[in-house]
Formats: C-alpha cells, structure tokens, sequence
C-alpha cells in the first residue's frame, strides 16, 4: 500500500469513526427519550406529527430508531476499531440505513426540520466514506 493509500485509510478511518458516534450516539440519545416519553414531551416532538402515520405515539419510532441508528452505528463504530475485514461494507449499509430513515421519517411524517437534511447528509457521507474505505481494500488486495 502507497503512502498516500495508507494517510487515505487512516483519514477515512477517522471520518467514519466520528461520523458513526455523531449519529449513534445522537439516535442512542433520541431513541431512548422516546421510548422513555412516547409522547415525545422530552424532546418537545408534538403528536400532531404523527397524524399521517400508523403510530399513535412515539414508542416504535424510538425503538426503531435505537436498534437501526443508535445500536448499529455503535457496533459499526466497534467493527472499525477492531479493524474487521468487513467494516467498509457495514460503513456504507450504515449510510444507506440513515438515508433510508430520513427518506420514510420525511414520507410519513410530512414535516421538515434541518436536523432531517443534516442527518440525511451524514448518511450520504458515511456511504461514500464506506465506498472509498472498500476502493483502498480492494487495491491493497490485488497489489496495486
């Protein structure tokens, strides 16, 4: 591996790593509030939000929410550090994963707020990030 691919590697590995805390430890955070307050008064969410979806309140969004943004973005987090072979796949399911909230959060919910645009962006980032991470292993793998 070239110098250039290893401070590449190395960037990237960063990247992730906090993209990955950023949104995990952001949805472990939300999540929880909603499990906890499915009524959404801790994170000052209003129920009238949810009047186009099949929820009545937020308990299964934040359970969703927890396990598919929180927990997995953690495990993520953990197969990085411990260099596991197969991280830059599970970086960009983990971009995808993010994305794909965002898109149904916004289809269902029918309300905007920046924070969806910023996290959506913060998926696309940990996909590509997850993209260039598998380019440098790839390369490494056939000797370039």
């Amino acid at each position: 591996m070239s110098p250039f691919e290893q401070i590449m590697k190395r960037l990237l590995t960063i990247v992730a790593a906090v993209l990955l805390l950023f949104n995990g430890i952001g949805a472990l955070y939300g999540g929880w509030s909603l499990m906890t307050y499915p009524d959404g008064s801790n994170l000052q969410l209003p129920l009238a939000w949810l009047e186009h979806t099949p929820f009545s309140d937020f308990l299964i969004p934040g359970i969703v929410l927890f396990i598919a943004n929180g927990l997995c973005s953690i495990f993520v987090f953990s197969a990085l550090l411990f260099s596991y072979n197969k991280t830059a796949l599970l970086v960009m399911a983990q971009g995808i994963i993010l994305m794909g909230w965002i898109v149904v959060q916004v289809l269902l919910v029918q309300k905007y707020h920046p924070l969806q645009l910023l996290l959506g962006i913060v998926g696309f980032l940990l996909f590509v990030t997850g993209w260039a991470m598998r380019r440098i292993n790839q390369n490494k793998e056939e000797g370039k």
